[in-house]
């Protein structure tokens, strides 16, 4: 018998408890029922952009094993569940004509989760846009406000009366870092000149999320997300010390800070003035928003060294197997006080009312063996994690909630089936659903019993 190092009532009767996923990682059935094609169906069929060449098109096949999966957040007791609506299957072209059937499943997704005593958050945009509008620039364009503004009006007029908590972004830095300036995810795009207008545009797209929502559901509760790390210097240098401010800079702090007034980073990143190109007049009001709450995601910490040769920012990311510390299967550092230092860090912002950390887990080599997953190391992880979060929280009480990434193994986006981060085990051949003993650790932590096997 385990001795549980933390406690669920450490974090007070109100703490919110959940389990995420996102539509296009999970649902599969990519072109079934009216769906339209998105940046990542395109994505996929390019040469040497996901691993082993995999693809998104059926992965965990939520969209058919919905009622499934969702008896097995309720047999693990999770009370909230974090998913994406596919802005394809609602909206095929982007804008126009509503796909009914994509609506329907929605429907039918939601009310099951009522139905067993589960809180839907939906998060409105995970990464999907549909191809139509990256045709016409993307999130490049300034149009995508308007296309943006037209799908959440769409979204939460069918679902107004079912769903109470929504999620505007999911992690803007990475999809336009990743997508609009490296190019190694969807829509595959690189450079300045590509990520600069993206990032104004998703910093006024998550202002004109939340002002839309309110309009129509004064009584909603409504926030975004925003994937952090916390970043140390490789060394006591100088130079690696600024290298660090700067990464901080971009990693943490590009879409908070004007959402709150603050501004773009600017001094710190003498590169974005090029941002003043696209700001027009009232975007600087336009950005502000006070959001109900801010997630925060958080999976380790990044070390940085000054590097010469990078351009803009002149630093590196120094990989955890080069440090030789322990990491998981992405070569993450398990580095717990990370996300103590990053509640830390946004809990000092005055206009930030609450934080919920929507996303935080991890991906093992998980073995299925006598159909048992013993994933200790998983478990260790959670454990961890949830330990900084419970002495941050005494210290810094707009911590309200916590959602572990995920709920089923599911497509890893460039790193394609080879990352498992599910509670639940996925069998991609036969579609098998096995619990992983962290998924009955979790149910075990949220039952509040003093002891598991």
């Amino acid at each position: 018998m385990l001795k549980k190092k933390v406690s669920k009532k450490d974090f007070g009767e109100d703490f919110i408890w959940g389990i995420a996923s996102s539509a296009l990682q999970s649902e599969g059935a990519h072109n079934r029922d009216g769906k339209g094609v998105s940046i990542w169906d395109e994505f996929v069929t390019q040469k040497n952009t996901v691993l082993n060449g995999d693809t998104h098109y059926e992965s965990a096949d939520f969209y058919t094993h919905y009622e499934r999966d969702i008896s097995l957040v309720q047999e693990m007791g999770i009370p909230n569940f974090r998913l994406s609506l596919s802005w394809t299957r609602i909206l095929p072209m982007g804008t126009g004509d509503v796909n009914e059937a994509g609506l329907d499943f929605y429907h039918k997704v939601i009310d099951c989760c009522l139905a067993k005593g589960i809180e839907p958050w939906i998060t409105l945009y995970h990464w999907d846009l549909p191809l139509e509008l990256e045709k016409q620039g993307g999130w490049t364009n300034r149009k995508i406000l308007e296309w943006f503004e037209n799908y959440v009006r769409v979204c939460v007029n069918a679902f107004k009366g079912k769903v109470k908590h929504w999620m505007i972004l999911n992690e803007p830095m990475v999809f336009t870092g990743a997508g609009y300036f490296l190019g190694i995810h969807a829509p595959g795009k690189k450079g300045f000149k590509n990520f600069i207008p993206a990032l104004h545009h998703a910093v006024l797209c998550q202002a004109i999320g939340f002002r839309t929502i309110k309009e129509i559901v004064p009584s909603a509760h409504v926030g975004t997300t925003y994937s952090c790390s916390y970043v140390t210097p490789y060394s006591n240098t100088l130079k690696d010390f600024k290298a660090a401010e700067r990464v901080d800079a971009l990693l943490n702090r590009l879409f908070i800070e004007p959402s709150l007034g603050l501004g773009y980073p600017i001094e710190d990143l003498p590169f974005l003035r090029k941002i003043k190109n696209y700001i027009e007049p009232g975007d600087t009001q336009l950005m502000q928003v006070e959001f109900d709450f801010i997630g925060i995601q958080n999976y380790t910490r990044e070390v940085v060294a000054f590097c010469v040769f990078t351009p803009y920012i002149n630093a590196k990311l120094i990989p955890a197997d080069r440090r030789k510390v322990f990491h998981t299967l992405m070569d993450w550092e398990v580095y717990p006080e990370a996300i103590y230092e990053m509640i830390s860090k946004f809990s000092k912002y005055k206009g930030v009312k609450k934080i919920i950390i929507t996303e935080n887990g991890a991906s093992f080599p998980d073995e299925l063996k006598d159909g048992i997953i013993a994933d200790q190391h998983r478990i260790n992880y959670l454990e961890s994690y949830l330990e900084q979060s419970k002495l941050a929280k005494s210290i810094y009480p707009k911590l309200k909630g916590y959602f572990v990434w995920s709920l089923t193994d599911n497509f890893e986006w460039a790193e394609g089936y080879k990352q498992r981060f599910g509670l639940i085990h996925i069998d991609y051949t036969s579609q098998q659903r096995t619990v992983k003993n962290s998924g009955w650790w979790y149910k075990a932590f949220l039952g509040e019993q003093e002891e598991i096997e």
